[in-house]
């Protein structure tokens, strides 16, 4: 499960929610996906972070996991199954404008850890960049932020997205984020604690030695849950 299409919609009010019946839609038309490995929905949370407040959540979030990019590209084709996925009428998202982004996956390991509950609760982070020197910003980020996320009480899951190069024909934005990550807890008040811990504090004397870069980041809490492919049921 090494690359990750994601796609998001974001909704210029504040309150919107995707309907009980388009996300069911949703995930029933993303689950026959051909070569889709599973797939995560992300959907608005509230979490309190000490240092961020960077407005609502995407109103909905789709992140769909691949062995193979060619595989992602042959979903997203002209001829791809999730063209229908921009053909259908979403009533509740009317309005929305959605954006795209292939990237690659990074998993680490987290010691201790036992199956999580369902739905989740993730933190999406994203960093538009771009950075002074990528090579420098990422292999910094990489060896340092981990193991730090590591320490936070009740984390479930680690994941670090890095940008690739990709083809498709669907009809929405393409995003250019450097990069993006993702943890996951049991629920937004497992979040909001970690996000009050100490651990936090020591996130933040990271971001202030990454290596030079623009864009800032951006935080958002997420219920999450996971869409297996129709061969795996």
């Amino acid at each position: 499960m090494r690359f990750c299409y994601v796609i998001t919609f974001e909704n210029a009010s504040p309150e919107a929610r995707i309907s009980a019946s388009d996300k069911s839609g949703i995930a029933a038309l993303i689950a026959e996906t051909p070569a889709l490995r599973h797939a995560e929905i992300h959907t608005p949370a509230v979490a309190t972070d000490i240092y961020t407040a960077d407005g609502a959540s995407p109103q909905l979030a789709l992140q769909l996991y691949f062995d193979d990019l060619l595989e992602l590209e042959a979903a997203i084709s002209a001829k791809g199954h999730l063209q229908a996925l921009a053909e259908r009428a979403w009533p509740s998202l009317a309005g929305a404008k959605a954006s795209q982004q292939a990237m690659y996956a990074r998993h680490f390991e987290i010691a201790g850890t036992t199956t999580a509950t369902e739905p989740r609760c993730s933190f999406l982070v994203h960093y538009p960049g771009p950075a002074e020197d990528f090579n420098i910003w990422f292999t910094h980020y990489v060896a340092s932020h981990p193991p730090i996320m590591r320490r936070f009480p009740g984390i479930r899951q680690i994941e670090i997205l890095s940008r690739v190069d990709w083809i498709d024909a669907m009809p929405f934005a393409r995003a250019a984020h450097m990069q993006r990550n993702r943890v996951v807890f049991d629920s937004p008040e497992a979040l909001t604690a970690a996000l009050q811990s100490p651990v936090r504090h020591e996130m933040r004397q990271d971001y202030h030695r990454f290596p030079a870069f623009e864009g800032g980041s951006f935080h958002f809490p997420a219920l999450t849950e996971t869409i297996l492919p129709a061969s795996r049921r």
